[in-house]
């Protein structure tokens, strides 16, 4: 008998096949059981009646524990109310492993720190499963439109020996006899030398920081997406644009389903279209302080500042033109304005806030060289970048985003801790 994938279940409709997988739960006793199946492509429900299914299997059956795993046998059968839901008639079950003990995650409430410390076993749950499965969408989908749209990948290292913007909130190591070396909070700077030899580049990877936060935002280590091109501002925010609706158009092709199990309303996901909202950062600054803010002039907007703004709006907006002095070194100034960056937050609208980051960086040696003295960086330690600007600058831009919120939006999650397999906070580093 041949081994299926359940979501291949439509293609073996009124035929024999066989599901390995697990027990996700049981009802049923005595005369009828409901075995909930999965095997990682998807749950079903199979079934036995006692006078149809073998004595012997009913007495398995009734031995099943949770997260049993096991082969089951029978007719793959059409649900009566579904087109797109299909069932097994069981005819017979091998159980490969019972649980010697009683899983540990059950049916009644948990809280968030069990659950955490059981997040190996955690993972298998259906809600956990809908969540990694749109992260893999959104992964995907990323690369569609890099590889679409002329853009190569590029690998930038972990371990580097400087900081794009300071090293107060990054990991430290000791590098053999180099000195020190910090995790990587951004593949930035490396990807503004590859963009000098291909124009279009992006890179795609695990990024740590150090910062000693606690919202429901934040991360020590999480996964980022940098992307490099030769354009203005104005190019950039139409290619994050483009970027975002491509993303959702996505998800919401492949994943309906998990979005169901997810109670996902994906109504106000269906309303994003480009182009989005853009507002100043000064507009911003009235606009919230006339909702009740105390945000300063010269303050970079805060996590309360950002739900409260993207509460009011369904779409994306992008805020930009922050003050200069609130932003990283290589930010280019506003032609218009130098007290201002080119540069641009997108916040995503329903309370979720940033979820990625970018400006046009500045071409000229001589000003960049100024701005690394401003902020009280060492000159020699970026010498390599700096070389960008010596050797045939040319004009680009670039932007970030953080995949677990890009992915905690989409999903509906309350927290970014439930976006990635393994969190890893100030507070927890098992398992």
């Amino acid at each position: 008998m041949s081994v299926i994938r359940i979501s291949d279940a439509k293609n073996h409709v009124d035929k024999e096949a066989t599901i390995q997988g697990w027990m996700y739960n049981k009802r049923g006793s005595g005369k009828i059981y409901f075995l909930q199946l999965r095997d990682g492509s998807g749950l079903m429900q199979a079934v036995a009646f006692k006078g149809d299914t073998p004595d012997d299997v009913m007495e398995t059956a009734d031995k099943l524990t949770a997260e049993s795993s096991v082969k089951v046998t029978g007719k793959i059968t059409q649900h009566p109310k579904h087109d797109d839901v299909f069932e097994m008639q069981i005819s017979g079950i091998e159980i490969i492993h019972q649980p010697t003990d009683e899983y540990p995650i059950s049916k009644k409430e948990h809280g968030p720190e069990f659950l955490l410390d059981n997040r190996h076993l955690w993972l298998r749950s259906s809600k956990q499963w809908a969540i990694q499965r749109v992260r893999n969408t959104v992964i995907n989908a990323t690369y569609d439109y890099f590889n679409q749209n002329g853009f190569i990948k590029i690998d930038s290292p972990i371990l580097t020996p400087n900081a794009c913007e300071g090293t107060t909130e990054l990991f430290e190591i000791e590098y053999f006899d180099e000195g020190s070396a910090y995790l990587s909070q951004s593949g930035q700077l490396y990807l503004e030398a590859a963009v000098m030899s291909h124009g279009r580049v992006f890179d795609f990877g695990p990024v740590f920081r150090a910062e000693k936060s606690k919202t429901r935002r934040h991360l020590t280590e999480f996964w980022m997406m940098d992307a490099e091109m030769l354009c203005d501002h104005e190019e950039n925010l139409k290619i994050q644009e483009e970027l975002i609706c491509h993303i959702i158009k996505k998800v919401l092709e492949v994943n309906q389903k998990e979005l169901t199990i997810l109670e996902r309303d994906t109504e106000p996901l269906k309303k994003i279209k480009a182009p989005f909202i853009r507002k100043t950062h000064a507009d911003v600054v009235e606009e919230l302080r006339g909702m009740g803010s105390d945000i300063q002039p010269d303050h970079d907007l805060g996590g309360d500042d950002e739900t409260i703004l993207t509460k009011k709006y369904d779409q994306p907006i992008f805020v930009e033109k922050y003050p200069a002095e609130v932003k990283a070194f290589y930010m280019k100034r506003d032609p218009e304005d130098d007290s201002r960056a080119l540069c641009a937050d997108l916040l995503a609208p329903e309370g979720y806030g940033e979820i990625i980051g970018g400006s046009q960086r500045e071409d000229d040696y001589d000003v960049l060289i100024g701005r690394i003295k401003e902020h009280k960086l060492d000159p020699k330690v970026f010498e390599w970048y700096l070389d960008l600007r010596k050797y045939g600058s040319m004009p680009h831009s670039g932007f970030g985003y953080g995949l677990e919120r890009i992915t905690g939006w989409i999903c509906g999650t309350q927290h970014i801790r439930e976006t990635i397999p393994f969190p890893r906070m100030i507070n927890r580093i098992k398992p």
